[in-house]
C-alpha cells in the first residue's frame, strides 16, 4: 500500500474523530451549563450525555480511576471543555495517528513509530499545561482589580453575594467566569466556603488562597470585611507588580533554557527522518551499548542544564 494512501487514511480518521466530538457539542449543552454551576463529582449513572458507545465506555472507565480525577482537575484549571475520557481518547487518537505516519515516513522502523507516538502523547499535555499557566497568570493579574471592586461594593452597602455578582458582571474573563460559577453554586444551595473551595481547586493561586482564607476567617469571627480585603488588595497588587518585573527580567533565561534543551531533541528527530542510516548507527547491534550510553548521557546533561537554568529564573516573591 502506498505511503501517501496510508497517511491520508490516518488523517481522515483523525478528522472524523474531531468531527464526532464537535458534532456532539449540541447534545452536551445542558450538561455544559450545569457543569459551569457545579463542581461536584457526578456518578457515572447520572450521565445524560448522548455519545458514541466507544466514547461512553472510555469515559466510564477513566472517571472511575484516580487518574481520571486528576485529569478532570487539570482540564478545569485550563478551562478546556473536555471530559477526562474524551481527553484520553484524543491522546490515543493522536498517538496512533502520529505513530503510523512517523512509521512510514521513517523507513518503516518501529523506533520511528515510537517517536511519533511519543509526540502524540506529549503535544496535548504541553498544550494543557500551557493553557493552565496562561489562565492562572491572567487570573492573578486581575485579582487586585477584583478586590478593589469588591471592597467598593461592600462599602456601598452590597452584601458579599451581591459583590461577587458584580465581579462576575463587570470584570473580563477569566476572573468573571470563575466568580460567576461561585455565585451560581451559591444560588443552588452550596455554602460559600464550599463554593470558594471549588474556586481554589480550579485556580491553584497562592494569592487567591490568601483571599479565600481571609473571607472564611471573617465569616467565622466577624469583622469589617471591606477593610480586610482593602489591606490584602495592596499586598496582592505589590506582589503582582514584583512578579511582573521578575518575569520580564528572567524571560531571556527561561526561553534560553527551553530552546537550548529542545534543540538537541529536535535535531535528533529531524536527522533521524532525513538521514535514517546516519542516526541508525546508534542502534546497530555492535554499537548499541555505546550508542545507548551516549544518548542517555546526553539526556542527563540536558536535564541538568535545564534544571539549573529554571532554578536561576525561579524567584520566590
Amino acid at each position: 500500500m502506498p505511503i501517501f494512501l496510508i497517511v491520508g487514511l490516518v488523517i481522515i480518521v483523525i478528522l472524523i474523530g474531531v468531527g464526532i466530538y464537535f458534532s456532539s457539542s449540541s447534545d452536551r449543552a445542558v450538561e455544559d451549563r450545569l457543569g459551569r454551576y457545579l463542581e461536584e463529582e457526578k456518578p457515572a449513572q447520572q450521565e445524560q450525555v448522548q455519545t458514541t458507545a466507544v466514547a461512553d465506555w472510555v469515559n466510564k472507565r477513566v472517571e472511575r480511576t484516580s487518574i481520571g480525577s486528576l485529569i478532570s482537575k487539570n482540564l478545569a484549571q485550563a478551562d478546556l471543555k473536555f471530559k477526562p475520557g474524551e481527553f484520553v481518547s484524543l491522546i490515543l487518537i493522536l498517538m496512533v495517528g502520529f505513530g503510523v505516519v512517523a512509521y512510514f515516513l521513517g523507513s518503516q522502523q518501529i523506533l520511528s513509530g515510537l517517536f511519533g507516538a511519543i509526540a502524540g502523547v506529549v503535544i496535548p499535555i504541553i498544550y494543557l499545561r500551557s493553557q493552565q499557566g496562561t489562565r492562572l497568570r491572567k487570573f492573578n493579574d486581575q485579582l487586585g482589580d477584583m478586590l478593589n471592586l469588591m471592597v467598593n461594593g461592600l462599602r456601598a452597602g452590597y452584601s458579599t453575594m451581591q459583590a461577587l455578582e458584580a465581579i462576575s458582571r463587570e470584570l473580563p474573563p477569566p476572573i468573571s467566569e470563575e466568580f460567576r460559577r461561585v455565585t451560581q453554586e451559591m444560588q443552588l444551595g452550596i455554602p460559600m466556603d464550599k463554593a470558594l473551595e471549588n474556586l481554589l481547586r480550579r485556580i491553584p493561586s497562592e494569592d487567591l488562597d490568601f483571599v479565600v482564607t481571609a473571607m472564611n476567617v471573617q465569616r467565622e469571627v466577624g469583622g469589617p470585611l471591606a477593610d480586610i480585603l482593602d489591606t490584602i488588595s495592596y499586598t496582592i497588587r505589590e506582589r503582582v507588580r514584583i512578579k511582573g518585573e521578575i518575569r520580564v527580567m528572567t524571560a531571556q533565561v527561561v526561553m534560553s533554557g527551553r530552546i537550548l534543551s529542545g534543540v538537541p531533541f529536535a535535531v535528533f528527530i529531524i536527522i533521524w527522518f532525513v538521514n535514517n542510516d546516519y542516526m541508525g548507527e546508534f542502534f546497530k547491534p555492535e554499537n548499541i551499548v555505546c550508542g545507548s550510553a551516549a544518548i542517555g548521557l546526553g539526556i542527563i546533561m540536558i536535564g541538568i542544564g535545564y534544571f539549573i537554568m529554571t532554578r536561576i529564573a525561579d524567584i520566590e516573591v
